[in-house]
């Protein structure tokens, strides 16, 4: 099968008419969810001094004496480890988020008509957040965001500017190729020609006092300090009377269904609103019509969740479980056990080891490589392609670019790829050994790992989702997607 499948006025100045006054520590009243805070220009904090480097100074941490506290990592899917061209600065596929020195959250505070035409004077007070929300050519609705002492706030988008905290770009991946082929990542971090990631895409808030909840909210401010959601946006007046609204492309968030960790399982795909409320999905990706309000489940962030953003995946990992996942240390010394136990090509009986963690380019001469359909482990060898009757296949051997090869000890045929471990521990559900690979990639990980992601739908288009490896981006072949990885050991 070819891939996992699932499913105002004329005057100059403008004139503002307040609907209504909200009051401080009352944000709720603007936005049902319980944390209504929203930001927009913000540095970055620093999980390690490299991590996110803006023209602002790093805030991540808090005195010298304390250790700062961690509110979490986001790492993208589709990259082992790093970016195919490096992480440098904001850009990079992973980033943790630390308590800031002062808080620089945001929240809802004021809510004003104002006549479309005069948005941008209402809006020209640099140092206010606010959302503009516009319903016609002639009417808008602004509501001003006051500073909350209480939050932190980050970023993401594809914008580079300041404001942004991580830099995200659309990921490589899908039905073409192997993640684990000649440069052994398939999500290169490179850009489309088009993107379909927002330059604001979503914007992260964190409670900065325990248990430093955090809650995701669609769109992030710009330059200006502001969102502006356009006459062709999906938006609406909440049954209250106020205002929320979507992204273009939207903002999609699942929550595993169980522990992450102790019992994976994938939840259901929602999408998130510019004031935190959870939908059920649109028909297409940027449909004008909303879906159904999800009324019992929320916008705060669980270690597991997975944000899209049309074109990216972000994976949320809580410190707690990010202390079950395997350090890049405990990697290589697994990297190290199976070389130690020196596996062997049953046929050509030369032994087998897998590259160094940061040779993720060049296939090494010892490399091991696996029949996917079977999980039988092998030397490099340039012979046992499938034999074809068809006119396009001279001699009846397919062409090499088929990659269809026939397993000499079970005679089953399938891909034939080399293996590489995989890298990015914050994609593991546990630190078991690395007995186990992803089909038709090659990546290798623990049990619990590939069989966590292989269940676990992503989205790809406007509305068609797939299994996929985490460390590469490709799409899973096979009634599993994995294969348990069959070694031969040394015959002395």
């Amino acid at each position: 099968m070819v891939g996992r499948q699932f499913k105002m006025a004329d005057s100059s100045e403008p004139q503002l008419w307040p609907l209504g006054m909200v009051l401080k520590g009352s944000s709720e009243a603007l936005c049902p969810p319980p944390s209504l805070e929203l930001r927009p220009s913000c540095n970055k904090s620093q999980p390690s001094p490299p991590l996110g480097s803006s023209s602002q100074p790093h805030d991540g941490v808090i005195s010298e004496d304390k250790e700062p506290v961690k509110y979490g990592e986001l790492i993208i899917l589709g990259h082992n480890g790093s970016l195919a061209n490096g992480d440098k600065g904001r850009r990079r596929s992973r980033l943790a988020l630390y308590k800031r020195p002062k808080a620089n959250g945001v929240k809802p505070d004021v809510i004003h008509n104002v006549s479309t035409p005069l948005v941008s004077k209402a809006l020209s007070n640099k140092s206010q957040h606010s959302i503009s929300y516009t319903l016609s050519r002639s009417h808008s609705v602004i509501v001003e965001y006051t500073h909350d002492i209480n939050t932190d706030m980050f970023q993401i988008g594809r914008s580079t500017e300041s404001m942004i905290d991580f830099v995200v770009t659309d990921t490589a991946g899908g039905s073409s190729g192997h993640g684990g082929g000649a440069a052994g990542e398939g999500g290169g971090g490179g850009q489309s020609a088009q993107s379909t990631i927002s330059r604001y895409a979503c914007r992260i808030m964190c409670e900065r006092s325990a248990p430093y909840t955090a809650r995701i909210y669609a769109a992030g401010f710009d330059s200006s300090k502001n969102i502006f959601l356009g006459e062709r946006a999906a938006k609406w007046r909440t049954s209250d009377g106020l205002m929320d609204g979507l992204t273009t492309n939207g903002v999609l968030v699942m929550h595993p269904a169980g522990e992450f960790v102790s019992e994976p399982a994938p939840g259901v795909w929602r999408e998130i609103s510019v004031c935190g409320n959870v939908f059920a999905l649109r028909e297409t990706r940027s449909a004008q019509q909303r879906g159904k309000l999800v009324e019992n489940e929320s916008n705060t962030l669980q270690d597991g969740s997975l944000i899209d953003l049309c074109g990216a995946t972000l994976l949320w990992r809580t410190p707690a479980g990010l202390r079950h996942i395997p350090t890049l240390k405990q990697l290589e010394s697994l990297r190290q056990e199976l070389n130690a136990a020196r596996p062997q090509c049953p046929v050509g009986f030369n032994t087998l080891a897998f590259p160094s963690l940061a040779q993720r380019e060049i296939v090494d001469k010892k490399q091991p490589w696996v029949y996917v359909n079977c999980g039988h482990v092998h030397g490099y060898h340039n012979w046992g392609y499938r034999k074809e009757k068809g006119p396009t296949s001279p001699g009846g051997t397919a062409p090499a670019g088929t990659g269809e090869r026939e397993c000499p000890m079970c005679r089953r045929v399938g891909p034939y790829v080399p293996l590489w471990l995989g890298c990015e521990g914050g994609l593991y559900l546990d630190a078991g050994p690395p007995t186990h690979a992803f089909c038709p990639c090659g990546h290798v990980c623990s049990e619990k790992t590939v069989v966590g992601w292989s269940q676990i739908p992503l989205p790809h288009g406007t509305h068609a989702f797939h299994a996929a490896c985490p460390f590469c981006g490709t799409w899973l072949t096979g009634e599993q997607g994995h294969v348990k990885l069959i070694f031969q050991g040394p015959v002395d």
